[in-house]
């Protein structure tokens, strides 16, 4: 078993995670804050869009189950990746399209990923791929937020379509 993690930004952290929790492999998924210049930012700091920061997820796997490469297949595909700074009616900075590595192998699956999910835009996708500087978790009311707030109006308006993506394309990889 070779435990690995994947830190993600594609808009806000709930949609990300509620994605990546559903994948067979994935031990757990952490939503949290990084590479901004804030330290130890709250959700007010971020949601001002002056921290610097990107809400992002940390995806643990097991790399023996699901690979990275899958991993940021569905990332690609679960976002729109050809937004600078938005996803949907979501805007700022904090919602940028990031992947954030430490290590030269997940540096060069984002940017293989990257090349590859090009194909299916017509648009530049304007991700960014750069080393992980700085991570915080975000509060404990973000974590496994859909799961506890299915019924909230954005839960049931922007979630149930990046689902129905995961599992139209991916439902062998689901639990």
């Amino acid at each position: 078993m070779a435990i690995k993690e994947l830190i993600v930004g594609g808009g806000c952290f709930w949609c990300t995670e509620a994605v990546f929790v559903l994948l067979k492999g994935v031990s757990k998924v952490e939503s949290g804050y990084a590479n901004g210049q804030t330290l130890n930012p709250t959700y007010q700091d971020i949601c001002t869009g002056e921290s610097g920061h990107a809400e992002v997820i940390k995806i643990h796997y097991d790399n023996s189950i699901i690979t990275s490469n899958t991993l940021l297949e569905i990332f690609f595909l679960v976002h729109n990746p050809t937004t600078l700074n938005q996803q949907g009616a979501d805007r700022g900075t904090q919602y940028r399209s990031t992947i954030l590595y430490t290590d030269e192998e997940t540096k060069e699956a984002a940017q293989s990923a990257l090349k590859i999910a090009q194909q299916d835009h017509t648009d530049t996708i304007v991700t960014t791929i750069e080393p992980l500087d700085l991570y915080y978790s975000a509060e404990a009311y973000h974590q496994d937020y859909y799961r506890q707030n299915q019924t909230q109006g954005y839960c049931m308006a922007v979630i149930p379509p990046k689902l129905a993506k995961l599992k139209a394309k991916f439902a062998k990889e689901m639990v």
